[in-house]
């Protein structure tokens, strides 16, 4: 990547304001379209959100998508949609056993309001509040509750079964930050008191162990911040056994958007972790060990980010090791080519990235990974990823869901998945830019807790 030293947050500002402006546009096609009831949608095909069975994980962020508008723009039309959509829709979500999504589905919703009635955004109703309360109560100690012991501690396992950890899951492990800060606990069998921080450290701890690579010689693919989609183990011994990958191309290349998660997820717990006090860290080591190996996690990944993974303008391909990649020649030393005939780019990653590049540039003080961060933001917030046209339903342009599976639309003519939108990378495109919103603004510090 090549990073702008020059790039300033009020530099972004117009298109900011112009990527709200299209969301507004955005939100309402898709609520005039959508059946209440329906599946939810995922991504679009011909411009239009269409639904995928494989988990129902996106429906948190096509209602999350417009209480992000209404802390942007102040537009309460926004709040109505997302307040009534959470209150009627998501209840569901908050007591599914079978996915590692909570923190996707529920902190998009349940989470975002209870933040703006806490930030005084929204009005303050103590019935309401509790509603939203005891629906991350909940959603934490069920996200919790997947859960796989295996040597030196244990994980939240992934939909494919107890012997999968998914990179992706360091995300959405923030269902277990907020319950824990809600005072709340999962309870288990003879009322055994399983604390929800213990266990959100001890996930995070098994991801950066198992799910991020150091170039440490590992294997002979191990290049230092590369991260695998999924860990398999054995839970018969509680041993490791090997890398695997449901999204990416292989275990032994990186799927970058795998690689994006790790970067926001481990820059937000970092950030989480400063609020808690000393003794709540102690049975894992205390403070400075717990922050040592988060931080080489998340260090790692934002510099394989920079480094390895990304074009010159900071937008990644789908994979590092995508197999016709070879195909662009020195793909990094020139702007990504969502119209290309080899491999697609997949802007969500992007989006997924800048906020963690940000988040880290801000706790570390350092200003390679925030400049990094803001490049991508200029990048990502205009054409030709910014999705200009009414009749399209999506925000941002060129995202990739499961190229292996062949499930994103290729346009017509085309060889490769170009010129779509997904829910998550909406999602994070519109969060992103509240971030970076409210550092021009001098505003209330986004966080999720």
């Amino acid at each position: 990547m090549k990073i702008d030293p020059q790039l300033r947050p009020a530099g972004l500002r117009a298109p900011i304001d112009r990527l709200f402006a299209l969301s507004a546009e955005k939100i309402h096609s898709l609520e005039e379209s959508w059946t209440p009831g329906a599946s939810a949608p995922v991504f679009t095909a011909a411009g239009k959100y269409t639904s995928r069975g494989w988990t129902e994980w996106t429906q948190g962020f096509q209602f999350g998508a417009a209480i992000l508008q209404f802390d942007a723009t102040g537009d309460r039309q926004f709040l109505d949609i997302g307040r009534t959509r959470t209150v009627d829709l998501m209840a569901s979500h908050v007591t599914h056993t079978g996915v590692h999504d909570h923190g996707f589905n529920n902190l998009s919703t349940y989470g975002n309001l209870l933040r703006l009635m806490n930030e005084g955004r929204i009005e303050e109703n103590a019935w309401e509040r509790r509603f939203y309360q005891m629906a991350l109560k909940c959603s934490g100690a069920v996200q919790a509750a997947r859960w796989s012991n295996v040597r030196g501690g244990g994980y939240i396992y992934s939909f494919n079964g107890p012997h999968s950890l998914f990179v992706d899951t360091i995300r959405t492990i923030r269902s277990l930050a907020v319950a824990h800060r809600l005072g709340h606990a999962l309870f288990a069998e003879n009322d055994s008191k399983i604390s929800l921080l213990d266990r959100l450290i001890l996930h995070a701890q098994s991801t950066a162990r198992y799910s991020v690579f150091y170039g440490e010689c590992r294997d002979i693919y191990d290049i230092r911040g590369r991260t695998v989609h999924e860990c398999v183990f054995n839970l018969n011994d509680g041993n490791f056994r090997c890398p695997s990958s449901q999204q990416g191309y292989s275990p032994f290349s990186t799927w970058t958007r795998g690689l994006s998660w790790a970067m926001c997820g481990f820059a937000e717990e970092l950030e989480y972790l400063e609020t808690i006090p000393d003794p709540e860290l102690e049975p894992h080591g205390g403070r400075a060990q717990v922050t040592a190996w988060m931080r080489k996690a998340a260090e790692a990944t934002c510099d394989f980010y920079i480094e390895h993974a990304t074009a010159s303008d900071g937008i990644p391909y789908w994979d590092t090791g995508a197999p016709q990649l070879h195909n662009l020649g020195d793909w990094q030393s020139r702007p990504a080519q969502p119209f290309n005939d080899y491999e697609p780019v997949d802007s969500s990653a992007a989006a997924i990235a800048a906020q963690g590049l940000l988040r880290l540039g801000r706790y570390l003080k350092n200003e390679r990974y925030w400049q990094a961060g803001l490049t991508v933001v200029r990048s990502l917030f205009a054409e030709p990823y910014l999705s200009t046209d009414s009749g399209h339903q999506g925000l941002i342009l060129h995202s990739v869901y499961h190229r292996p599976n062949g499930w994103d639309a290729i346009p017509p003519g085309a060889k490769v998945p170009a010129g779509e939108s997904s829910m998550w990378g909406d999602y994070h495109a519109r969060e992103l830019a509240l971030y970076v919103k409210r550092v021009i603004e001098n505003g209330p510090y986004l966080t999720f807790f």
